[in-house]
């Protein structure tokens, strides 16, 4: 079912829920695995139509619809020297990232994208249309900062503005030869006193056949600057294999790590949050490439881990902009978010590589909690569909939330009969 109006959702989602039909709600459909943002026997509301982007009189606020991509956003933005914070893979749609918390390359200043959101404009299960902000429903507010698709279809997202002209972006590729040099410029950059908010980088490790191992680092500086103190031990290191490094706008450089992701049908995302340290690094790449050397037999793999720096200063943003339920706490210190990425072609391997992914996350958790470094946050839109996200959040956290879902959603219909995602009341628990 294409939607193209909020009169649409409000009616349409009056005739589906409470216990009529199950459906799913898709915006960008990001998330890899089945069933996350369509379904079988089932009705998918496709959002994908209701994609305006508008920039307010005074630029202060950008009004989006839940179908954008992100790069529908920064075409618009870029031309009037403008930003939000926002996802970095162009591709990537809005609705699923900002309300799983979201990344950006303008983390370290403005916090995760949630935080900047002045306002949503929601369809609840009742079909009414409700606005959510500090003021209004600022318990929704809240909730939808990081809570996913369990309140609501979130129809607009009002995101806070700032101006920002072209900057310094794009990869660095290097052999593995230099991976301990690697992880160390890594845990320095991310523990630094003074980290440099302009600065984000993703350090990332690929295997492939017949090539092997190799390393590709993303380097973003949110300022007209090449080659900045920031990130100069990483830049200094040689040999390079491949440079792109240039000043351009935001679209260009999230194009580019959407032309850079793999389209293979087959794929599967997992992840885990550890402390800042070279040495566990060193030890979690150890443990991903005995892993891949069982599975170079699967047709066609590309098995990449990344490794992205989470610093104080970007968890800090929180508390000046409402609060999130996400549960991180700067006092934790500067974190590292990991990321596996696999792609493959055929459907035989697809149990074995879901079983070598939750050996080596159980794994890591192991390395990590032996040098005191093991932390339970999952970054939810990373997460694989047999992973807790929510529960990462804490006890008090995930409480508040189902609070707010009884509240907004009575019966229950986003719990019920929207099964896709990472739901507040999962059936393992005992469900509504």
């Amino acid at each position: 079912m294409v939607i193209k109006s909020l009169a649409s959702i409000s009616h349409y989602g009056t005739q589906i829920g409470g216990g009529r039909c199950q459906f799913a709600v898709r915006g960008g459909g990001h998330t890899p695995f089945a069933g996350s943002a369509n379904i079988e026997q089932g009705v998918t509301i496709d959002l994908s139509q209701m994609k305006a982007v508008t920039i307010n009189e005074n630029r202060s606020l950008t009004s989006i619809g839940p179908g954008a991509r992100w790069v529908e956003v920064y075409l618009k933005l870029d031309a009037m020297e403008l930003a939000v914070p926002g996802g970095r893979v162009g591709a990537v749609g809005v609705a699923g990232l900002t309300t799983g918390g979201g990344l950006s390359f303008f983390a370290p200043r403005y916090g995760l994208v949630c935080d900047n959101v002045d306002n949503f404009e929601v369809v609840l299960a009742s079909g009414e249309i409700v606005n959510a902000n500090s003021k209004e429903n600022s318990d929704l507010w809240f909730g939808l900062k990081g809570g996913s698709n369990n309140f609501g279809i979130v129809t607009r997202f009002d995101l806070r503005t700032f101006r920002q002209g072209k900057f310094w972006g794009g990869f660095i590729g290097y052999p593995i030869e230099t991976r301990s040099e690697q992880f160390q410029a890594f845990e320095e950059l991310n523990a630094a006193q003074n980290y440099d908010t302009y600065s984000t980088i993703i350090n990332s490790y690929t295997f492939v056949l017949p090539r092997g191992w190799s390393i590709a680092n993303n380097y973003e500086y949110t300022q007209p600057e090449t080659y900045p103190v920031a990130t100069q031990s990483f830049t200094d290191l040689k040999p390079q294999t491949f440079n792109t490094m240039r000043i351009s706008n935001l679209s260009d450089f999230t194009i580019e790590l959407s032309d850079l992701t793999s389209h293979q049908l087959r794929r599967q995302f997992s992840t885990l949050t550890v402390g800042n340290s070279a040495a566990l690094l060193s030890d979690i790449f150890d443990a991903n490439n005995s892993t891949v050397q069982m599975l170079k037999d699967v047709q066609d793999l590309s098995w990449s881990l990344s490794y992205q720096a989470l610093p104080a200063s970007t968890i800090a943003q929180s508390g000046s902009t409402g609060g999130n339920p996400l549960g991180l706490d700067p006092a934790e210190g500067s974190l590292v978010i990991i990321l596996w990425s696999v792609f493959w072609s055929n459907a035989t391997d697809d149990a074995r590589i879901e079983s070598a992914l939750k050996k080596l996350f159980v794994r890591s958790n192991e390395l990590a909690w032996r040098k005191g470094l093991y932390n339970d946050w999952v970054y939810l839109n990373y997460a694989a569909r047999w992973q807790d996200p929510i529960s990462g959040y804490g006890f008090k956290n995930k409480r508040r939330l189902q609070e707010i879902s009884r509240k907004y959603d009575p019966k229950g219909v986003f719990q019920k009969d929207c099964p896709g995602g990472f739901k507040l009341f999962p059936p393992s628990s005992g469900g509504y």
